[in-house]
């Protein structure tokens, strides 16, 4: 049964029923009170939730009490069918841009700086959404099954792995509802004492902890700029060139390469501050309440499928706080990482045997020092990360042709993925979410590279742009799959964990990032987790890539503070 619910989850709601082409079945006028009484009532009849934001609609549920099982998101699966290559053609992909259509926070994953310069070269819209006839939830989910039907006449295969990437995603979205709701279990006095340590006393009224205020008269002293601002990236460039350094910026990997004596103290100012500006105490006080950190994730805010966040910065909790997470007495944290993911899933997503093989003892960067390919497990590593990423230059690019003799098979995929994102065209995942074309820009520089008389600056920036793309297509494929596999993870798992509760409390997932979960348990069931962490990926595993002899390993830990897990 699908119920699709429209209105306002706080105000006055209109419960349909419909069958699964979308014929309307019952339709009732519910208030916010009667509404929270039907789903109880419902819920255990396991019906699938449809409406247009579980962010909009699922807190209201998760504060009366009521969790549900599945749902299904008109938002998130929008935007998947409108870019997906699958559904080129229908009536949804070339529809006018109107209020379902809400593009992800980030064109590439964060911290990676392969992608920095990609985002002004997408053009994910053709213009302002039109909102005429907006958010009508029964129209858009039956537009959403047409969709689908119509790619299942002609590719019942594709339309078929779409279907699971919607009711992962989907599930996706209730679960980092359920994780904000129930925080994570953050120490204020953990947190506190780590700043004191690494920055000094919390000041008064506001300013520089000490610690980094004593950093900042060193590097004046050592730059003879006594009225710097090390925050100021123009000043501290300008007065570093004063001093000698030949850098064009001020970026660790620059400095590095300098020698003088106010590298180090300026290297450690950077860090600190950085800790201070993202995760210090203003950010404390802003983001735990009552020893919950509560962060806003945002589900495939990341045109891979990753997940961003709106706030809080979950996705990038440094080392030097993570003691500040700590399981509640009586529990216990479990941590989960899956190993050297992306390889894992090139090999499963092109078949090929021999890499597969590789990671089957669990650590496959060992297990391509063991095959012969290379020498150390750090180049296997090095090599590796060239192959998905696209290196060109470096010890990564040497090493590249050696990956690709011995699994041309998985290294031929990421290949091809490059060569098509250079010719500007799409790229999918295994479920099928596919990439953005380049923008307007992108094309234009092509454009006048191929002109007759065309400059040599312009055929050089027409081919830098195609090999940017190229290398965003190529990680794309990887990266998105990988997204979807974590996502059939974590769905498994969040099942599991229901299974498991018990008078003392039930396990629940407590954070995500990429390929790590983290579940908050009862002490007592951290072996029953474990298993249930341990066989959702095995499943995951299969109910994308079939009987295919891939191992996605995990390394699982059950510790008291998270800290403790690396």
């Amino acid at each position: 049964m699908f119920i699709v619910l429209g209105g306002s989850p706080t105000g006055r709601v209109t419960l349909t029923e419909v069958d699964s082409a979308g014929v309307v079945l019952t339709t009732l006028p519910l208030s916010h009170t009667e509404l929270l009484a039907e789903v109880a009532r419902r819920e255990p009849s396991r019906p699938r939730w449809v409406w247009d934001d579980t962010s909009q609609w699922y807190p209201a549920l998760l504060s009366a009490d009521l969790t549900v099982e599945r749902c299904h998101d008109l938002r998130l699966c929008h935007n998947i069918l409108r870019l997906s290559e699958a559904a080129r053609g229908t009536e949804l992909a070339l529809g006018e841009r109107n209020s379902w259509d809400d593009q992800p926070v980030e064109l590439a994953s964060s911290g990676t700086a392969l992608f920095d310069d990609l985002a002004d070269l997408a053009e994910l819209s053709d213009g302002p959404a039109d909102d005429e006839g907006a958010r009508d939830p029964i129209a858009e989910y039956v537009l959403q099954r047409s969709t689908l039907d119509a790619i299942a006449a002609t590719a019942p295969e594709a339309a078929a792995r779409l279907q699971l990437l919607l009711a992962a995603e989907s599930s996706g979205a209730l679960i980092a509802e359920e994780m904000r709701t129930r925080g994570l279990p953050w120490s204020t006095a953990v947190h506190n004492a780590a700043l004191t340590e690494l920055l000094g006393p919390r000041p008064m009224f506001g300013g520089r902890p000490e610690k980094l205020e004593a950093l900042s008269d060193t590097i004046r002293t050592l730059l003879q700029s006594p009225g710097l601002n090390p925050d100021s990236q123009q000043e501290l460039l300008r007065a570093l060139k004063r001093a000698g350094l030949t850098v064009t910026s001020t970026s660790k990997w620059e400095l590095r390469s300098q020698k003088h004596p106010v590298v180090e103290p300026l290297l450690e100012y950077k860090k600190l501050s950085r800790l201070n500006s993202a995760n210090g105490w203003a950010w404390m006080d802003a983001w735990v309440r009552d020893g919950r950190f509560r962060p806003e994730y945002v589900v495939g805010g990341v045109v891979t499928g990753r997940w961003a966040t709106r706030g809080g910065g979950a996705l990038q909790l440094p080392a030097q706080i993570r003691g500040a997470v700590r399981a509640d007495d009586g529990w216990t944290l479990v941590v989960a990482d899956a190993a050297q993911l992306e390889p894992r899933i090139i090999a499963a997503m092109s078949r090929d045997e021999k890499m597969a093989a590789a990671g089957r003892q669990g650590d496959l960067y060992q297990g391509l020092v063991d095959a012969g390919v290379v020498d150390t497990r750090a180049h296997a590593k090095v090599a590796m990360l060239g192959a998905l990423y696209g290196a060109t230059t470096g010890e990564s690019a040497r090493l590249m042709p050696k990956l690709a003799k011995a699994y041309p098979v998985a290294i031929g995929l990421v290949e091809n993925a490059a060569r098509t994102g250079e010719r500007g065209d799409q790229v999918s995942t295994w479920l099928g979410r596919s990439s953005p074309r380049p923008g307007e820009a992108w094309h234009a520089a092509q454009r006048a590279a191929a002109e007759a008389g065309a400059s040599p600056a312009d055929e050089r920036r027409a081919r830098q742009l195609a090999r940017d793309w190229g290398r965003f297509t190529r990680n794309f494929v990887a990266q998105g799959t990988a997204a979807e596999w974590a996502l059939c993870w974590m769905a498994g798992l969040r099942i599991r964990l229901r299974a498991l509760a018990d008078e003392r409390g039930e396990p629940h997932l407590a954070f995500f990032l990429h390929d790590e979960v983290m579940v908050h348990s009862p002490a007592h069931l951290a072996d029953a987790v474990t298993d249930a962490i341990t066989s959702a990926a095995e499943d995951a595993g299969r109910l994308l890539f079939g009987r295919f002899p891939v191992n996605f390993a995990l390394t699982v830990v059950a510790v008291s503070s998270y800290d403790q897990a690396k």
